[in-house]
């Protein structure tokens, strides 16, 4: 099944765009990990069409709290619609569990020992720096760990967070993740029909 990791930075926070909504942030660096082609990916604002026909291709995105940040912030640039493809939010199914939202750097850390590089506002920095090099690190680190957070809830059917001090598990359903889906997949979102 052919999946692709994705993360996005931004150039700005929701103080600093005076808003809540994540279509109201800019993107600075999108990253990706194509299971595909086996090769991480990034993209600015000047290469995104070279992204389309790859997500169009696709079987399925996968993210860590897309449907509230990356894909609303990507959809902004795209002229079709990318919530109407197959998707895989894994805070979202974490979510779905435990009752409430856990950082991926907790989940990774009490997962696999591994954890983030670094954060969401040290890319605004770095952006605002023109160390565009850092941010594409950063992210792709940030796909590399969704990927493996992924592969672990495929694998082991659990993930674990810690709360305090105590290490807790979630279980996770994967069953339907990576199920074939004829009708889906099979538009290209970004022609007009």
């Amino acid at each position: 099944m052919h999946k692709i990791f994705l993360d996005i930075e931004t150039q700005n926070t929701f103080a600093m765009a005076g808003s809540n909504d994540p279509v109201d942030l800019d993107m600075s660096i999108m990253c990706t990990y194509d299971t595909k082609t086996k090769e991480y990916d990034s993209f600015g604002l000047d290469t995104l069409s070279q992204l389309w026909p790859r997500l169009e291709a696709t079987d399925i995105i996968v993210t860590f709290n897309g449907d509230h940040f990356d894909l609303p912030i990507l959809n902004k640039y795209y002229n079709g619609d990318l919530t109407k493809f197959r998707h895989i939010d894994l805070l979202k199914e974490v979510q779905k569990v435990i009752g409430r939202r856990v950082g991926l750097d907790n989940i990774a850390q009490a997962t696999l020992g591994i954890g983030k590089t670094g954060n969401g506002l040290e890319a605004i920095t770095w952006w605002k720096n023109g160390e565009v090099d850092k941010i594409i690190e950063y992210c792709k680190g940030d796909v590399k760990v969704t990927k493996d957070v992924y592969e672990y809830a495929m694998k082991e059917k659990k993930l674990f967070y810690t709360d305090g001090n105590e290490k807790r598990v979630i279980p996770i359903e994967t069953q339907d993740w990576e199920k074939n889906k004829e009708s889906e997949g099979m538009l290209t979102y970004s022609l007009p029909f």
